[in-house]
Formats: C-alpha cells, structure tokens, sequence
C-alpha cells in the first residue's frame, strides 16, 4: 500500500486503509494502535494521529494485506463475551467452539462442585470461559505447548480466575489415574495432514500442531476417546469438537468404546460440530 502522511486523521486513516482491506480489519487495527474502542472512533473522526501512530498503523496494514490474522496482529479476540490475549502460538478462537463451552455448561450444576478437564487448551478460552460461569467447578487445563500455556495463565490472570489450573502434558500424560472428572471437553486437532485448507487463509499462521491430526484427522480423536474413560466418573462426559464431516465416524468411536447417549450437535450454521457420550463404567 502507498505510504500515509505524516499527518492523518481517523477518518483518514481508515479511508486509506480501506483501499486495501475490509474496513472491520482496519478499524481494529487502528483501535489497537490508538488504545480506544469502536465509539471513540466514531465520536473523533478528525483526532490526528501522531507520527509514531501512523507508521505503526501503516506497518499493521501491510502485515494484514500479507495475510496475517487480525487476531494476531492486535494479540487479542474476544469469545464467549471474554476478551483473551493471544499469539500466534495458539488457535484464534472461533464461534464455533462457543458450542463446545455451551454443551459443557448446559451439564455442570451451579449449585454443586464438580470437576472439569480441558485437554488441549490452547489459550484456555474452553477452561476459562466454563471456570467463570460455573465458579464451583474445579477446571484443569491440559496442553503440550510451554508457549500455549504461557497464554492460557496470562489469561487466567487477566480475566482474574481462580478455580482453573493449567498443567503441560500430552493429552493425559501427567494426570493421575486416581484424578476423575465429571466432565472432559475438548477441541482437538482433526485437519487431515494434506488437507488443501492448511495453504488458505488464517490457517496459513496458527500452529500446526493444534490443527493436524494426522493422515485421516482423527488420529487425536481416537487417542481421546480410547483414553477418557480412564479418568471419566461413572456418568461423566466428553465433548468433542470436530471437523464438519467428522460426527458420524466421532459418534461410532464414541459407541464401539462403550460410551451411551452419544449424540452430534450442530452450531448456529447446522453444521454438527461436537459430539459426545456419557461413560457408564466398564461392561
């Protein structure tokens, strides 16, 4: 893109901008680098942006015209009406596993303790947004990444919770047998090795080892499902996020494995997108 002045408005800024990417992205952006929300905006159109403001904002543009995820670029997101912190070392939350959160809460009392695993979590927004709408809940949040929960604890200080620990481990490895949960949710990696959708879009940025699951997408999928019952109390859940074709093969996993009232559920498109089963013991 052409160099802004030195001298620019907001309404400017945003005009120029524009010429190259949606105009959502550009305010955003400019909303990071000024330190205002949307209405601010709105309400000072003609507020000059300094020299050093300008260079930044122009130096944003033109990662976002290469493609880098607005998530990234202004390091946070919102999700489930939590504001998280993130990098490029983990997911960008998406609306979609606001349906995995939602399941998880429809199954935990308000009124009594209970005891939630989150296994893969990233930047802890599964964990975190469960931990301050259930309070009683005790949650663990599991990931193999130092870098990944780096940013799940600064977001666990951020959103001030104090019910959730996150632990580094490989799905379960580091939990103890004698730990069971009342419930376990979990958003997987389920994109197939050579899927194209890997080369497009914000994809393109996140980390691979939190998206591919190996040649068929469910090599994580089945490792969770053959692993869970180990730590699940009788009558326990898992809740699992999967890719949009994947419910039928998740629900015959889920069934083989002893699981019962297995079911898919769909987000707010009709995709099915999490499915998941009750553990009734050994038979």
């Amino acid at each position: 893109m052409n160099s802004l002045p030195q001298k620019i408005s907001i309404t400017e800024a945003l005009n120029q901008a524009c010429q190259n990417i949606v105009r959502t992205d550009a305010r955003m952006l400019l909303q990071k680098i000024l330190g205002v929300n949307h209405a601010y905006l709105i309400t000072h159109p003609e507020q000059q942006l300094t020299l050093d403001q300008t260079q930044k904002f122009h130096s944003l543009i033109t990662q976002r015209i290469r493609g880098e995820p607005v998530a990234y670029l202004t390091g946070e997101r919102e999700f489930y009406s939590l504001n998280f912190q993130i990098t490029s070392a983990v997911l960008i939350p998406r609306p979609e596993t606001e349906l995995l959160v939602e399941l998880a809460l429809e199954r935990i009392s308000m009124s009594q303790s209970c005891k939630v695993l989150d296994l893969g979590t990233g930047s802890g927004i599964v964990a975190i947004s469960i931990a301050k709408n259930r309070p009683l809940a005790k949650v663990t949040a599991v990931d193999c990444s130092a870098e990944a929960l780096t940013i799940a604890k600064i977001n666990i200080k951020h959103l001030d919770v104090n019910n959730v620990c996150a632990i580094i481990g490989d799905w379960f490895n580091g939990l103890s047998l004698t730990n069971k949960f009342n419930l376990i949710a979990c958003n997987p990696p389920y994109i197939a090795n050579e899927d194209p959708h890997l080369n497009y879009g914000d994809l393109r940025f996140e980390p691979r080892l939190a998206l591919v699951g190996g040649e068929d997408g469910f090599d994580c999928i089945r490792s969770i499902i053959n692993t869970a019952t180990r730590y699940l109390v009788i009558g326990g859940w898992l809740l699992l996020e999967h890719g949009h074709d994947q419910a039928e093969t998740c629900k015959q996993l889920l069934i083989e494995k002893g699981f019962i009232n297995v079911l898919s559920y769909p987000d707010l498109a009709g995709i099915l997108r999490v499915s998941g089963g009750i553990y009734e013991g050994e038979f």
